[in-house]
């Protein structure tokens, strides 16, 4: 065998072990022969997309291998805090009236609707819907089984609602001070009164933009660079008026607590729609497109 094949068989052996991108392979080999003195200024501000689906699996196989209580008790505290977004929502609601208003109503909304998202994804808590794409790349890479997988979304899926639902209940017990209950019935009843059908295509693009939400957190390297991708992103969801299963469950859920004729019903279908139009939405137009064409460039 000649020098040339046992250096691409000790190549391709190297990258299995240590499941290496050949960048990140060639920039080891490279820091090895020289030494770093002075830190470029791109690799800071732009991460090539290798990276940021390295380091999105990386996160992924670290949320894989959590205890299931410490992931259960993370996305209760996520569902605590999108409480906050619906209440935020329900009270924004309430500055415009009237179809002649309805684009200002909208706009309004959408201002304050990313808040409760930011708070909660900067904190480091878990969101089903940032986890739709990033939980899904160890599964492609081989790395988890499929089964932690749908045991991760099923825990952090279930915390989540379990949250909306306490702060639902918090937010109902302290509405003689919020004042936000006329807010949660108009909200409610707007998202309900479509099909399931509806909410289903609405919600596949809101869980799309949501996962591309957590992987423009991966690759903003500053705080303030997250903060503003989160914002821009949920800012379209809430100016779009598309349904986010967490969000959305928050504020059906305060509708039931606040309205005379709850629709037990619908809200539950509600939900379930949400749920699976943005587990479809994160999974198959950013969990998948993502690695497929970054694995075809590498």
């Amino acid at each position: 065998m000649t020098k040339k094949k046992l250096y691409n068989l000790g190549r391709q052996v190297e990258s299995k072990l240590n499941h290496e991108t050949e960048r990140s392979i060639l920039r080891n080999r490279e820091n090895s022969n020289f030494t770093s003195i002075i830190i470029k200024s791109n690799d800071q501000s732009v991460r090539h997309p290798d990276d940021i689906l390295e380091l999105s699996t990386l996160i992924g196989v670290e949320q894989h291998e959590r205890p299931s209580f410490s992931l259960f008790l993370s996305s209760l505290s996520a569902g605590l805090i999108l409480g906050f977004a619906g209440m935020c929502v329900a009270l924004t609601s309430q500055l415009f009236s009237g179809e002649e208003n309805f684009q200002l109503q909208r706009l309004s909304i959408a201002l304050v609707y990313p808040l409760g998202f930011i708070v909660s994804i900067i904190s480091g808590t878990e969101l089903f819907t940032e986890h739709t794409a990033t939980a899904l790349y160890p599964v492609l890479d081989r790395r988890v089984k499929l089964k932690s997988l749908l045991t991760l979304w099923s825990i952090i899926l279930v915390g989540n609602l379990v949250g909306t639902f306490c702060s639902s209940i918090l937010l109902f017990l302290s509405d003689s001070m919020i004042h936000a209950s006329a807010g949660f019935v108009e909200i409610s009843s707007e998202l309900l009164q479509y099909s399931s059908t509806e909410v289903f295509v609405g919600a596949i693009l809101a869980g799309w933009l949501m996962a591309q939400a957590g992987w423009h957190v991966q690759a903003s390297p500053s705080t303030v660079a997250q903060i503003l991708c989160i914002y821009i992103i949920t800012f379209i969801i809430g100016y779009g008026g598309l349904p986010h299963s967490i969000a959305g469950a928050s504020e059906v859920f305060s509708g039931l607590f606040h309205s005379e004729k709850p629709d037990y019903k619908g809200s539950l279908t509600f939900v379930a729609c949400a749920v699976i139009g943005n587990l479809l939405g994160g999974t198959l137009f950013v969990g998948i497109l993502n690695y497929g064409y970054i694995k075809k460039m590498q």
